[in-house]
């Protein structure tokens, strides 16, 4: 159980056909640091919903696909009940091992120390597998945190889904994308309501399974003009 007297914290995971991996990263969630965790199935056609059912998360299913609604789904049950009920901080985390949620700790420590509203964990700071990540994402990566930084006066080095942010914050950022521009939206418009922001290192390593988005041409091009499309959008 948490410390009563800590802020209460939620972590939502979107999860697409993860029942190889979701048992793995609900089991290296720090225990006593959480109030909630919430997987969001989207619409698998496996067992992920049984599997994280019985390692004891809240199970919410998502039928329309996207990392967006299953990220919406998960904050419209959070904030769905008396404002005394309510998270303080929501993590997001990948449901598919790549993360180590073990590194759950770091990432929500500024916020803990009220030294930022929202945190990102960086891949790109700490330290990757070889493979975890493949060249397009690299490179795709790179560009659109250059851009928004070129764009928005900011200083980030990744997309990372690994993040945290305060509840009342998130509330204001008045989130809308549905597919794979979710992180960069989030981004972008903490820049725009001059959030504090900060990075943490964290690592990164192969994932469980075939990614969903770069594991396949149709998925490295959605993601990649979704993306760009996002960060020119909200200019």
């Amino acid at each position: 159980m948490p410390d009563s007297s800590a802020p209460l914290i939620h972590v939502i995971i979107p999860a697409y056909n993860e029942e190889q991996s979701i048992a793995h990263v609900l089991a290296e969630i720090p225990v006593g640091l959480v109030a909630e965790v919430i997987v969001v199935d989207n619409n698998s056609g496996d067992k992920t919903a049984e599997v994280a059912r019985a390692a004891g998360a809240t199970v919410l299913r998502e039928n329309r696909p996207g990392y967006g609604y299953a990220c919406l789904c998960g904050m419209t049950y959070s904030f769905d009940r008396p404002l005394a009920e309510q998270p303080a901080i929501i993590v997001f985390l990948d449901g598919d091992y790549s993360d180590y949620p073990a590194e759950m700790r770091a990432v929500v420590a500024p916020l803990l120390r009220d030294e930022a509203d929202m945190v990102i964990g960086s891949r790109a700071l700490g330290e990757r597998e070889s493979g975890s990540m493949m060249p397009q994402q690299i490179f795709g990566n790179w560009l659109a945190t250059n851009l928004l930084n070129r764009l928005y006066g900011v200083r980030y080095t990744d997309l990372g889904p690994f993040r945290a942010i305060r509840a009342e914050a998130l509330k204001k950022l008045r989130m809308e994308d549905k597919t794979y521009g979710w992180t960069v939206e989030m981004q972008l418009k903490a820049a725009k309501h001059h959030l504090r922001t900060q990075e943490v290192p964290v690592r990164y390593r192969r994932r469980i399974g075939v990614s969903k988005v770069s594991g396949t041409v149709k998925g490295t091009l959605g993601a990649g003009y979704k993306i760009l499309w996002t960060i020119f959008k909200y200019l």
